[in-house]
């Protein structure tokens, strides 16, 4: 086994541990742990195909890691206000209970078309 064979091997073992983990489990933090080692995944794949490619003299491959672990943690950061904010609501990060995003007791959003021809008939 060549050691590019090995690289990618591991990175589909993680991708796959990710991805059972973002579709099967209930909790907020963990299918965001699951997103995480999904986008380490692709990070060893650009790595090993750069060290391992024709040219790695280019860095090609270091920009894009450098490129996706800054896209990754925007992806955390984001994601764990998103969890904050509906624990506050909602007091649980249990996915299977969030079943809306907007409170029932607000009335609906007229657009101001709608109120016009309203008021006008």
């Amino acid at each position: 086994m060549t050691p590019l064979q090995a690289c990618l091997l591991l990175s589909c073992a993680l991708f796959a541990v990710g991805l059972a983990g973002a579709l099967t489990r209930r909790h907020a933090i963990v299918v965001l742990i699951g997103v995480e080692l999904m986008l380490n995944a692709a990070n060893l794949n650009f790595i090993a195909f750069w060290r391992y490619g024709p040219h790695p003299e280019a860095l090609a491959g270091v920009i894009f890691v450098i490129f996706s672990v800054g896209v990754a943690a925007a992806e955390a950061a984001v994601g764990l206000a998103l969890i904050i904010a509906i624990y506050r609501h909602y007091k649980t990060v249990n996915l299977d209970r969030i079943t809306q995003l907007r409170a029932e007791s607000r009335p609906p959003v007229e657009s101001a078309g709608e109120s016009s021809a309203a008021a006008h008939s």
